[in-house]
């Protein structure tokens, strides 16, 4: 228990000056403490408010999302709000800590990745540069697992871009063949519109380095980019993307109920991760808010060079 409150709480049965020279503290240090107590109590009434607004941003049914951290919040607390009211982070992640809220966090990491045995190598076209910048250029995959409570999988493959950190293109199938991450490159090339030119980088996974997916790299004018044999590092992106997805779905759980549960979820929190969900390495705004933005300010500056 606090010492100063130990005080006021036995001051009528024992008095302020015989209590704090047994428990050794100033009565002027008592004193001040007490007069303190207001401006306490108000801060500990607007700290349990922000707690209930957090409450609610981090609440599903509500439109939030309870994977978000001090970071996240801070950012949707502060979006749209005049310099005199916004509230600073470490304020935030303190409320979140004495209120227990914070976001989920991730359990384990599993590999998917089955070597490639044909000896087909590409360049490191990346080389560990994950910088955002302008859309469409660069592009990173991976495929992870989604475990079913059944005991079977099924398994997503990605294309993210990095400029923006969108999720382009994605597919789940319950198998680990080339149409699986044929199939998600696609989809990012119908998202595009084209692909031509943009570098596609993966690790040496053998569906990745099949020449059926290097065909159709090819017919989309793609350059594959690969990172050095067993080194996750190298295309560590993807692999982050992948744990925070499955943090974020299975919320601690070890499967999902069924297979259509989980590709419901993967449907709903893709549309999310793109339109809804911020971003730090984009300054805390989605990267479709991300890419609109960034067309708007080359548009101004092309305009102003003509």
């Amino acid at each position: 228990m606090n010492r100063f409150q130990f005080v006021e709480d036995h001051k009528d049965a024992y008095g302020v000056k015989r209590l704090c020279e047994v428990i050794q503290i100033a009565r002027s240090s008592f004193y001040a403490w007490l007069a303190a107590a207001p401006g306490r109590a108000a801060r500990a009434a607007a700290d349990a408010a922000l707690a209930a607004r957090i409450r609610v941003l981090q609440d599903p049914a509500q439109g939030g999302d309870r994977a978000y951290g001090a970071p996240r919040i801070t950012a949707d607390l502060n979006d749209g709000v005049a310099a005199a009211g916004r509230v600073n982070h470490k304020r935030v992640a303190r409320v979140m800590r004495e209120h227990q809220l914070a976001g989920i966090r991730l359990r384990r990491r599993v590999r998917t990745t089955i070597p490639d045995q044909s000896g087909r190598r590409f360049s490191d076209l990346i080389e560990r540069d994950f910088s955002i910048g302008e859309p469409n250029r660069r592009y990173v995959g991976d495929i992870t697992y989604l475990p079913i409570a059944d005991g079977s999988n099924l398994y997503l493959a990605t294309c993210i871009d990095l400029g923006s950190r969108k999720l382009a293109g994605w597919q789940v199938a319950d198998h680990m063949r080339v149409g699986l991450v044929e199939d998600a490159l696609r989809a990012a090339a119908r998202d595009r519109g084209t692909l031509a030119g943009a570098i596609f980088h993966s690790d040496h996974g053998s569906v990745y380095a099949s020449k059926a997916y290097a065909a159709l790299c090819e017919q989309l004018n793609i350059v594959q980019s690969m990172g050095a044999v067993g080194t996750s590092a190298d295309n560590s992106l993807a692999e982050s993307f992948n744990a925070t997805l499955k943090r974020e779905l299975l919320e601690g759980q070890a499967a999902f109920p069924d297979q259509a549960t989980a590709y419901r979820a993967v449907f709903r929190w893709a549309n999310r991760y793109n339109t809804r969900r911020r971003h730090s390495a984009i300054g805390q705004i989605t990267p479709n808010n991300y890419e609109t933005a960034y067309a708007e300010t080359t548009s101004a500056t092309l305009a102003e060079a003509a």
